[in-house]
């Protein structure tokens, strides 16, 4: 994730063509050069993918071979195309589209729907889940959450892979997939929820390939109107191409060859939602004369890293593996890869998040470290860790940055102080750029030093000065430049999603980091029956869960922390093993000292003795199970509670009241977020269980060495009933 507001995002226009050219290695260059023809680019993690095509394409716009409108790129994310746009701007091909298939066709949909079909075009449908629940309910067919979800993402992989209801049932059974009901059953459900989308006029998002593939095969004027208009294609993360996203290219193209893919097989994460990498591991058989570049300097990761990341692949099996790119470091040396061990999944978050603050302490941004996981139910522990340690954190997938009501708000006040400014006495004394918006947003409410704490406020604040370094960046690449030069800089970033970068860790799956990078990755929770997730029976999944792991591991620069848990909960025992994946990587896992792949990095044992460690709050062996009903809890919040949340409380209202009015109190001496204090669900576990002494109030999740120390006599005061119990230390 480089920094949005490094100035070197503000670079001058290439002059010329050739100028395009400048800073590019031989292979890099090799790409822009290819402008006839098919040709295929096979790029490793790291090695300036997304440079090498957007200077592809601003090298074949400058020199008069590529006309800028009928050019499109095409990609998988909206991040990945706002960012395309933006540097395609900067390198001077402002008038190249730059979308994903989804967008793409969906627009072209919208236009040629009256001439087609006539009429207007359905209503989109934004969310499918409820309407597979009623499909469902019609059927006679029970789901419960999980299983809705599961039977929805079913019924997306057969419309990305072209299989009708009726032909579902045969589909699963030739692919070897495992769904997650009776196939013939699913395929109801499928048809009925095709029915009811019919009664409603509405389409969901694999429709809108669906029937732009229909238009264009039904429709040769129609598909030789866009061919017209778009004759030259570029296509980012082709081992992700589905088969209908494949079906849809070859329309766009035609009987043409002007086709650029870029693609790595060893980054293919995505099967299970229909891609595949055959697209692009067949793409010199479909076209024998194709260029094909393959791209292995890594500019992203120390050799450390890249030598970890080698050996992961190195043990690979399967077609992919026999096409694996080896990657060859172009930075200095930097720390070798940390394994950690720890007792269990509170130590390993607690030991996590120790970790974190002390590199923030050592100079490195918040925003440039990242906190990955295999499933997204793994971060709720890991948010509560952070906030314990006072360390700010975004999830990865929230709002996008110029959707935020504060970023919204202060570029409403930027655009009304560059239009009235000289009226405005907020501006008196603000000589330059900067400092005017610096004015602008002390209006908002925003102060030069941050808050105490996380949350919302932090969260504020973060998104208001990314903006205000924003603008420093912007004066001192554009001197001279007013308060309108930023505000249509602003607009122009928020068109193409181009967002500066927010000052937090970010919390995020290993699916959900793909295409981005920090200077510190954590990868967590790496068990086996986690990383490989349990349900991977296959050679094919299994080899998927591997790539999965070699992304996470390529996501870092220079710090890499490796780290798993032996057992659940404190206490319990410990079954769980490394992920086989580190076998033979990490030290001491089976080979020789002379063949450790992953380097010389040591294991390091966490959750040892003190305040993150288990030996500061004991609890009981074995599984943790609802004391209501007896079910062995799994989910976070459940095992903080000891119930299941369906469960019935016998909390102490009163109790509660009182605890919530002191923590509210309290976080307001403190200058914190009330979650800083004790989150919503500790406080409920501490209404339900009433503990009488420090033993029993550490024992509950969510308190820990560190809060019992610093509140523990204040909360035992007021479960015991005592007047005044709200401490008035200001820590």
């Amino acid at each position: 994730m480089t920094a949005a507001t490094h100035p070197s995002l503000f670079p001058r226009v290439p002059e010329t063509a050739d100028a395009v050219l400048e800073g590019l290695d031989p292979e890099q260059r090799e790409v822009a050069l290819a402008l006839r023809g098919p040709v295929c680019v096979l790029a490793g993690a790291g090695t300036g993918k997304t440079r090498a095509i957007t200077h592809r394409i601003a090298y074949g716009v400058r020199a008069g071979v590529l006309p800028p409108a009928s050019v499109l790129a095409v990609t998988f994310t909206n991040r990945a195309a706002g960012e395309m746009r933006g540097r395609l701007r900067q390198l001077g091909a402002g008038g190249v589209q730059a979308r994903t298939f989804h967008s793409a066709a969906l627009r072209q949909l919208q236009f040629f729907w009256p001439k087609a079909i006539g009429g207007e075009l359905p209503r989109l449908l934004e969310r499918k889940v409820q309407l597979v629940a009623e499909a469902a309910a019609r059927c006679r067919i029970r789901l419960d959450r999980n299983e809705l979800r599961d039977a929805t993402s079913e019924i997306e992989w057969a419309k990305v892979t072209q299989t009708v209801p009726a032909d579902y049932p045969a589909a699963v059974a030739r692919s070897g997939r495992d769904a997650p009901r009776d196939p013939a059953e699913l395929g109801q459900l499928y048809a009925m929820y095709e029915q009811l989308k019919g009664e409603r006029t509405v389409i969901d998002f694999e429709d809108v390939l669906l029937l732009t593939v229909g238009i264009l095969q039904d429709r040769h004027d129609i598909a030789e109107q866009i061919r017209r208009q778009y004759q030259h294609f570029v296509v980012d993360e082709y081992q992700d191409v589905s088969p209908l996203q494949q079906r849809l290219l070859e329309l766009w193209l035609g009987e043409r060859d002007s086709l650029c893919v870029v693609g790595d097989a060893s980054q293919t994460i995505y099967s299970f939602t229909g891609a595949t990498p055959d697209h692009l591991l067949d793409f010199r058989t479909r076209h024998p004369g194709a260029t094909v570049v393959k791209l292995v300097r890594d500019y992203r990761s120390t050799p450390q890293v890249v030598h970890l990341a080698n050996g992961l692949l190195n043990q690979a099996r399967g077609r992919a593996a026999d096409h694996r790119l080896e990657l060859v470091s172009q930075r200095e040396r930097g720390p070798e890869p940390v394994y950690t061990e720890y007792a269990d999944e509170p130590a390993e978050a607690e030991g996590t998040a120790r970790r974190v603050r002390d590199l923030i302490a050592a100079g490195v941004p918040a925003g440039d470290i990242a906190v990955l996981y295999r499933i997204n139910a793994q971060s709720e522990i890991y948010e509560q860790a952070l906030a314990d340690a006072g360390v700010p954190y975004q999830l990865r997938g929230a709002e996008r940055f110029f959707e935020r009501q504060e970023v919204r708000e202060a570029g409403a006040a930027l655009r009304g102080a560059a239009r009235f400014g000289a009226n405005d006495s907020l501006l008196d004394g603000a000589d330059d750029l900067p400092a005017q918006v610096r004015a602008v947003l002390s209006g908002q409410g925003w102060r030069s030093e941050p808050p105490a704490g996380s949350g919302a406020v932090r969260d504020r604040w973060e998104s208001l000065a990314a903006l205000a370094r924003l603008a420093d960046d912007f004066a001192a690449a554009r001197p001279g430049a007013t308060l309108s030069d930023l505000v249509a800089e602003l607009d122009e970033r928020a068109a193409a999603q181009h967002a500066p970068t927010v000052q937090g860790v970010t919390l995020a799956s290993l699916h959900a980091a793909k295409g981005l990078e920090w200077d510190a990755v954590f990868l967590v929770g790496l068990t086996d029956g986690m990383l490989p997730i349990t349900y991977a029976k296959t050679d094919e999944q299994l080899e998927e869960e591997r790539r999965l792991l070699y992304v996470g591991v390529t996501r870092a620069r220079v710090h890499l922390t490796l780290s798993w848990s032996l057992s659940r909960s404190p206490g319990g025992r410990a079954t769980r093993r490394p992920s086989r994946f580190l076998q033979g990587l990490r030290p001491g896992s089976g080979r020789t000292a002379g063949t450790v792949l992953g380097g010389a990095g040591g294991i390091e044992r966490g959750g040892g003795p003190g305040p993150g460690g288990t030996a500061a709050r004991r609890r009981p062996r074995g599984p943790v199970r609802c004391r209501v009903c007896g079910t062995t809890l799994t989910e976070a919040g459940a095992m903080k509670l000891l119930r299941c949340e369906d469960c019935p409380s016998d909390m102490d209202e009163g109790l509660y009241e009182r605890l919530h009015a002191w923590r509210d109190e309290r976080a307001r001496g403190l200058g914190q977020p009330a979650y800083c204090v004790f989150t919503e669900k500790t406080l409920m576990a501490i209404a339900e269980r009433v503990p009488a002494t420090g033993g029993e109030l550490a024992v509950i999740a969510g308190v820990g060495a560190r809060k019992l120390d610093r509140f523990g006599t204040e909360v035992l005061a007021i479960c015991a009933g005592e007047e005044g119990a709200a401490g008035a230390e200001g820590d």
